[in-house]
């Protein structure tokens, strides 16, 4: 599974501003939700905010991947967030977060969950890719980053 596969050049949003963490995922789930009518914002935050409670996505070095099922989505879902100032996100390290990769998958589809993430993980902990992706200008510039991967 690649990048390509879920994630489009309107799911990429470059030096946005972080107030919170809760307030990030909220603005998230209002775009994603606009994007596509079956998607109701306020599930997509509930199932985020959830899935943050057993535990934080923010996996250290300035990276989370908050991640959920929600129903009535119909494919996998991914956007690309990197912030102008760091927020916390109580990642594992204490670190703040300044580069996100929320992943939004459809209900009933457990195995293709596990390897979108899997995936994302291992992309996630190369430097060179997390530091190209940081130096993007504009959302067009993120984008075609995430091309080859």
């Amino acid at each position: 599974m690649q990048l390509k596969d879920f994630l489009t050049r309107e799911r990429c949003y470059c030096r946005i501003e972080g107030v919170s963490k809760k307030r990030l995922l909220e603005n998230i789930s209002e775009l994603l939700s606009k994007q596509f009518s079956n998607l109701d914002d306020n599930e997509i935050f509930n199932a985020i905010m959830a899935r943050e409670q057993l535990g934080s996505t923010g996996l250290g070095n300035g990276i989370a991947i908050p991640h959920c099922r929600v129903p009535h989505c119909e494919v996998i879902i991914g956007a690309l967030i990197t912030l102008e100032n760091a927020i916390d996100f109580d990642a594992m390290d204490g670190k703040k977060v300044d580069l996100i990769f929320l992943l939004i998958v459809p209900e009933e589809k457990t195995d293709d969950h596990i390897k979108a993430l899997a995936g994302l993980a291992e992309l996630f902990n190369d430097p060179d890719f997390c530091s190209t992706i940081r130096q993007a200008q504009d959302s067009s510039d993120l984008y075609k980053v995430t091309l080859p991967f």
